[in-house]
């Protein structure tokens, strides 16, 4: 699914953001991303989107090389990436079947279609009854649930999540955290990046640990075992 070759990212400060990855993700894996606020944890998941572009080195999306990717083609190959952000992205002025549905019109989905699908992901994520609700009338943990729904609409088979329960309070993001388990047992790869200790902890998925831009330990099962 995943394949970084010797990647090195320097920015133009002489900062080495990537130091000689290398490692595989398998279609299918759930993987915890850690480390603390400057690692490399932003470059690695902007190299993988295509948001900046390895010094050295090569990455490889389904066996193909994303680095060869012609301009026109990045924004093609985005679409096929599902994306959860922290500050959960909602449009304010969409209700929540509107916010998910605008993700299948963005990639021109026949109204049929996303009139049978949105309902789908809309109860995957238990947010049935809100489809008319607006974002400013949902709590934090619905808001992230609008953008799980969103993000998987179009049956991605890479999910990345950038922080997604880092405005949640512990319970609500376990919740979130279930849900990520179910999509991922569906059979969708995900890639978290965290700093919740006690969700790594809980879950013992695969963890990459990495720091100063180097990985310093890749372990199945792992545990957060890092100090901010």
């Amino acid at each position: 699914m995943i394949e970084f070759r010797s990647v090195n990212k320097i920015y133009n400060n002489n900062v080495a953001a990537l130091s000689n990855i290398n490692l595989t993700i398998g279609k299918g894996e759930f993987v915890f991303l850690v480390g603390a606020s400057g690692a490399g944890k932003s470059t690695f998941i902007k190299a993988l989107l295509k948001e900046v572009e390895p010094t050295s080195g090569s990455i490889f999306i389904n066996n193909v090389n994303i680095g060869e990717l012609k301009r026109k083609d990045v924004p093609y190959y985005r679409r096929k990436i599902g994306m959860v952000f922290q500050d959960f992205r909602l449009i304010p002025t969409l209700n929540v079947y509107e916010n998910v549905a605008f993700a299948m019109r963005v990639i021109e989905m026949p109204s049929r279609e996303i009139r049978r699908r949105v309902p789908t992901v809309l109860s995957m994520v238990g947010l049935s009854s809100k489809h008319k609700a607006f974002p400013h009338q949902l709590s934090g943990g619905e808001q992230q649930r609008v953008a799980l729904a969103r993000a998987i609409v179009n049956n991605p088979a890479l999910l990345i999540a950038d922080e997604p329960t880092g405005n949640l309070d512990p319970d609500t993001a376990m919740e979130i955290m279930d849900i990520l388990n179910d999509i991922n047992h569906a059979g969708t790869t995900i890639l978290m990046a965290t700093h919740a200790k006690d969700i790594v902890n809980t879950m013992r998925k695969r963890v990459i640990a990495i720091e100063k831009g180097v990985i310093v330990r890749d372990e199945q099962r792992g545990a957060y075992e890092y100090e901010d």
